[in-house]
Protein backbone atom coordinates (compact mmCIF):
# COMPACT_ATOMS: atom_id res chain seq x y z
CA UNK A 1 0.00 0.00 0.00
CA UNK A 2 2.84 2.38 0.83
CA UNK A 3 4.54 1.77 -2.55
CA UNK A 4 1.29 2.29 -4.40
CA UNK A 5 0.70 5.55 -2.53
CA UNK A 6 4.18 6.82 -3.41
CA UNK A 7 3.69 5.99 -7.07
CA UNK A 8 0.39 7.81 -7.15
CA UNK A 9 1.77 10.88 -5.46
CA UNK A 10 4.88 10.85 -7.78
CA UNK A 11 2.76 10.84 -10.87
CA UNK A 12 0.76 13.79 -9.60
CA UNK A 13 3.78 15.83 -8.52
CA UNK A 14 3.37 19.59 -9.34
CA UNK A 15 7.08 19.79 -10.28
CA UNK A 16 6.61 17.31 -13.11
CA UNK A 17 3.64 19.26 -14.45
CA UNK A 18 5.61 22.51 -14.28
CA UNK A 19 8.53 20.90 -16.11
CA UNK A 20 6.23 19.66 -18.88
CA UNK A 21 4.62 23.07 -19.25
CA UNK A 22 8.04 24.78 -19.34
CA UNK A 23 9.34 22.36 -21.97
CA UNK A 24 6.23 22.93 -24.06
CA UNK A 25 6.62 26.70 -23.87
CA UNK A 26 10.30 26.51 -24.82
CA UNK A 27 9.57 24.32 -27.85
CA UNK A 28 6.69 26.57 -28.95
CA UNK A 29 8.80 29.70 -28.47
CA UNK A 30 11.68 28.21 -30.45
CA UNK A 31 9.41 27.30 -33.36
CA UNK A 32 7.82 30.77 -33.33
CA UNK A 33 11.19 32.55 -33.18
CA UNK A 34 12.52 30.48 -36.07
CA UNK A 35 9.47 31.17 -38.19
CA UNK A 36 9.60 34.91 -37.39
CA UNK A 37 13.29 35.11 -38.33
CA UNK A 38 12.64 33.32 -41.61
CA UNK A 39 9.78 35.69 -42.46
CA UNK A 40 11.83 38.76 -41.46
CA UNK A 41 14.75 37.72 -43.64
CA UNK A 42 12.60 37.43 -46.74
CA UNK A 43 9.87 40.05 -46.40
CA UNK A 44 11.87 43.29 -45.95
CA UNK A 45 14.20 42.45 -48.82
CA UNK A 46 11.39 42.94 -51.32
CA UNK A 47 9.97 45.96 -49.49
CA UNK A 48 13.21 47.97 -49.42
CA UNK A 49 14.15 47.37 -53.05
CA UNK A 50 10.95 48.87 -54.48
CA UNK A 51 11.29 52.60 -55.22
CA UNK A 52 8.17 54.66 -55.95
CA UNK A 53 8.49 58.05 -57.62
CA UNK A 54 4.79 58.65 -56.97
CA UNK A 55 5.28 58.26 -53.23
CA UNK A 56 8.37 60.43 -53.47
CA UNK A 57 6.40 63.20 -55.18
CA UNK A 58 3.72 63.09 -52.47
CA UNK A 59 6.32 63.25 -49.71
CA UNK A 60 8.16 66.11 -51.41
CA UNK A 61 5.03 68.19 -51.99
CA UNK A 62 3.91 67.62 -48.39
CA UNK A 63 7.24 68.37 -46.70
CA UNK A 64 9.56 70.27 -49.07
CA UNK A 65 7.47 72.23 -51.59
CA UNK A 66 6.88 75.13 -49.19
CA UNK A 67 10.49 76.21 -49.67
CA UNK A 68 11.53 74.54 -52.92
CA UNK A 69 8.31 74.87 -54.92
CA UNK A 70 5.87 72.24 -56.16
CA UNK A 71 8.04 71.56 -59.23
CA UNK A 72 11.52 72.14 -57.75
CA UNK A 73 11.61 75.68 -59.15
CA UNK A 74 12.52 77.24 -55.79
CA UNK A 75 10.96 80.10 -53.84
CA UNK A 76 12.09 83.15 -51.92
CA UNK A 77 12.88 80.93 -48.92
CA UNK A 78 14.53 78.01 -50.70
CA UNK A 79 16.73 77.45 -53.76
CA UNK A 80 15.77 75.64 -56.95
CA UNK A 81 16.59 71.94 -57.04
CA UNK A 82 17.04 71.70 -60.80
CA UNK A 83 20.12 69.60 -61.44
CA UNK A 84 20.89 68.70 -57.82
CA UNK A 85 20.10 65.02 -58.47
CA UNK A 86 19.19 62.17 -56.17
CA UNK A 87 22.61 62.08 -54.52
CA UNK A 88 22.18 65.55 -53.03
CA UNK A 89 18.64 64.73 -51.88
CA UNK A 90 19.82 61.53 -50.19
CA UNK A 91 22.65 63.40 -48.47
CA UNK A 92 20.48 66.24 -47.16
CA UNK A 93 17.63 64.02 -45.95
CA UNK A 94 19.76 61.18 -44.52
CA UNK A 95 21.85 63.57 -42.45
CA UNK A 96 18.72 65.34 -41.17
CA UNK A 97 19.80 68.71 -42.55
CA UNK A 98 16.57 68.83 -44.51
CA UNK A 99 13.78 69.60 -43.92
CA UNK A 100 15.34 72.68 -42.38
CA UNK A 101 14.53 73.10 -38.70
CA UNK A 102 15.12 76.84 -38.64
CA UNK A 103 16.80 79.53 -40.72
CA UNK A 104 20.40 80.16 -39.73
CA UNK A 105 23.95 80.45 -41.02
CA UNK A 106 24.09 76.72 -41.66
CA UNK A 107 21.78 73.69 -41.61
CA UNK A 108 22.57 71.53 -38.61
CA UNK A 109 22.90 67.77 -38.82
CA UNK A 110 20.20 65.99 -36.81
CA UNK A 111 18.18 62.79 -36.70
CA UNK A 112 16.53 62.08 -40.09
CA UNK A 113 12.82 62.82 -40.29
CA UNK A 114 12.15 60.21 -42.98
CA UNK A 115 12.77 56.48 -43.22
CA UNK A 116 15.37 55.11 -45.60
CA UNK A 117 12.70 53.98 -48.08
CA UNK A 118 11.01 57.40 -48.00
CA UNK A 119 14.33 59.12 -48.66
CA UNK A 120 14.99 56.89 -51.66
CA UNK A 121 11.51 57.60 -53.00
CA UNK A 122 11.95 61.38 -52.76
CA UNK A 123 15.43 61.17 -54.28
CA UNK A 124 14.14 59.03 -57.15
CA UNK A 125 11.37 61.52 -57.92
CA UNK A 126 13.77 64.47 -57.93
CA UNK A 127 16.10 62.53 -60.23
CA UNK A 128 13.21 61.77 -62.60
CA UNK A 129 12.17 65.43 -62.80
CA UNK A 130 15.55 67.20 -62.71
CA UNK A 131 18.45 64.76 -63.17
CA UNK A 132 21.78 65.38 -61.51
CA UNK A 133 24.59 63.55 -59.68
CA UNK A 134 23.68 59.97 -58.85
CA UNK A 135 25.03 57.21 -56.64
CA UNK A 136 28.66 56.18 -57.27
CA UNK A 137 30.12 52.83 -58.22
CA UNK A 138 30.65 50.57 -55.21
CA UNK A 139 34.36 50.57 -56.03
CA UNK A 140 34.70 54.29 -55.31
CA UNK A 141 33.39 53.96 -51.75
CA UNK A 142 34.85 50.53 -50.91
CA UNK A 143 37.71 52.00 -48.84
CA UNK A 144 40.38 50.06 -50.74
CA UNK A 145 42.10 52.97 -52.47
CA UNK A 146 45.58 54.40 -51.89
CA UNK A 147 45.44 55.68 -48.31
CA UNK A 148 48.75 57.58 -48.46
CA UNK A 149 47.80 59.38 -51.67
CA UNK A 150 44.32 60.11 -50.30
CA UNK A 151 45.75 61.60 -47.11
CA UNK A 152 47.99 63.89 -49.19
CA UNK A 153 45.05 65.01 -51.33
CA UNK A 154 42.98 65.63 -48.22
CA UNK A 155 45.67 67.84 -46.69
CA UNK A 156 45.92 69.85 -49.92
CA UNK A 157 42.21 70.24 -50.71
CA UNK A 158 40.23 69.75 -47.50
CA UNK A 159 42.32 70.25 -44.36
CA UNK A 160 42.10 74.05 -44.39
CA UNK A 161 38.41 73.73 -43.46
CA UNK A 162 37.98 70.24 -41.99
CA UNK A 163 41.28 70.19 -40.04
CA UNK A 164 44.18 67.90 -40.89
CA UNK A 165 42.71 65.26 -38.58
CA UNK A 166 39.21 65.67 -40.09
CA UNK A 167 37.99 66.99 -36.73
CA UNK A 168 36.15 69.95 -38.29
CA UNK A 169 36.76 73.65 -37.97
CA UNK A 170 35.19 77.10 -37.73
CA UNK A 171 34.45 79.26 -40.77
CA UNK A 172 33.16 82.83 -41.03
CA UNK A 173 29.78 84.28 -39.93
CA UNK A 174 28.81 81.38 -37.68
CA UNK A 175 29.46 78.70 -40.30
CA UNK A 176 31.64 75.66 -39.77
CA UNK A 177 33.09 72.63 -41.51
CA UNK A 178 31.72 69.51 -39.80
CA UNK A 179 33.94 66.72 -38.48
CA UNK A 180 34.32 63.67 -40.70
CA UNK A 181 35.13 61.21 -37.94
CA UNK A 182 31.80 59.39 -38.30
CA UNK A 183 30.76 60.30 -41.85
CA UNK A 184 29.92 57.38 -44.14
CA UNK A 185 31.78 56.79 -47.40
CA UNK A 186 28.66 57.56 -49.46
CA UNK A 187 28.19 60.93 -47.76
CA UNK A 188 31.88 61.80 -48.21
CA UNK A 189 31.48 61.21 -51.93
CA UNK A 190 28.16 63.07 -52.04
CA UNK A 191 29.71 66.11 -50.35
CA UNK A 192 32.58 66.23 -52.86
CA UNK A 193 30.27 65.87 -55.86
CA UNK A 194 27.33 68.05 -54.80
CA UNK A 195 29.06 70.70 -52.64
CA UNK A 196 26.52 71.12 -49.83
CA UNK A 197 26.26 74.57 -48.20
CA UNK A 198 29.76 76.09 -47.91
CA UNK A 199 31.66 73.23 -49.50
CA UNK A 200 32.88 73.65 -53.09
CA UNK A 201 32.06 71.09 -55.76
CA UNK A 202 35.00 68.88 -56.71
CA UNK A 203 34.37 67.79 -60.28
CA UNK A 204 36.38 65.16 -62.10
CA UNK A 205 38.65 67.90 -63.46
CA UNK A 206 39.62 68.81 -59.89
CA UNK A 207 39.65 65.35 -58.35
CA UNK A 208 39.33 62.29 -60.53
CA UNK A 209 37.11 59.39 -59.43
CA UNK A 210 40.24 57.56 -58.31
CA UNK A 211 41.34 60.62 -56.31
CA UNK A 212 37.96 60.68 -54.59
CA UNK A 213 38.29 56.98 -53.84
CA UNK A 214 41.73 57.55 -52.30
CA UNK A 215 40.48 60.42 -50.10
CA UNK A 216 37.54 58.35 -48.90
CA UNK A 217 39.86 55.43 -48.16
CA UNK A 218 42.18 57.68 -46.15
CA UNK A 219 39.28 59.06 -44.08
CA UNK A 220 37.85 55.60 -43.44
CA UNK A 221 41.30 54.40 -42.38
CA UNK A 222 41.61 57.36 -40.02
CA UNK A 223 38.19 56.60 -38.51
CA UNK A 224 39.35 53.09 -37.59
CA UNK A 225 42.90 54.01 -36.54
CA UNK A 226 43.89 53.77 -32.88
CA UNK A 227 45.56 56.81 -31.29
CA UNK A 228 48.91 55.43 -30.16
CA UNK A 229 49.56 58.49 -28.00
CA UNK A 230 46.41 58.15 -25.92
CA UNK A 231 43.88 60.96 -25.68
CA UNK A 232 44.28 63.35 -28.60
CA UNK A 233 42.40 66.39 -27.18
CA UNK A 234 40.30 66.53 -30.33
CA UNK A 235 43.30 66.66 -32.69
CA UNK A 236 42.86 70.43 -32.86
CA UNK A 237 46.57 71.19 -32.71
CA UNK A 238 48.69 73.25 -30.29
CA UNK A 239 45.84 75.54 -29.15
CA UNK A 240 43.95 72.88 -27.22
CA UNK A 241 47.17 71.24 -26.01
CA UNK A 242 48.62 74.56 -24.84
CA UNK A 243 45.39 75.45 -23.07
CA UNK A 244 45.45 72.09 -21.31
CA UNK A 245 49.03 72.66 -20.13
CA UNK A 246 48.27 76.19 -18.88
CA UNK A 247 45.16 75.21 -16.95
CA UNK A 248 46.17 71.84 -15.53
CA UNK A 249 49.96 71.83 -15.76
CA UNK A 250 50.68 75.27 -14.30
CA UNK A 251 47.68 74.92 -11.98
CA UNK A 252 49.19 71.74 -10.58
CA UNK A 253 52.58 73.45 -10.10
CA UNK A 254 50.94 76.32 -8.21
CA UNK A 255 49.04 73.88 -6.01
CA UNK A 256 52.21 71.90 -5.24
CA UNK A 257 54.09 75.12 -4.42
CA UNK A 258 51.36 76.26 -2.03
CA UNK A 259 51.33 72.81 -0.39
CA UNK A 260 55.10 72.77 0.08
CA UNK A 261 55.06 76.29 1.56
CA UNK A 262 52.26 75.41 3.96
CA UNK A 263 54.08 72.20 4.94
CA UNK A 264 57.33 74.01 5.72
CA UNK A 265 55.54 76.64 7.84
Amino acid sequence: MAREKKRRTGRRSPLAAAALIGAGLMITGGIYAGASAAMASTAPATATTAVSTEEGQKLFQANCATCHGMNLQGTSTGPSLYGVGELAVEFQLSTGRMPLQMQGPQAQQKKPQFTESDIKNVAAWVQSVAPGPTYPDEKIIDGKGDVAHGAELFRINCAMCHNVAAAGGALTEGKFAPPLTKTSALHMYAAMVTGPQNMPVFGDMNLSPQDKRDIISALLFQQKATQVGGMDLGSLGPVSEGLFIWIFGIGALVAITVWITAKSN
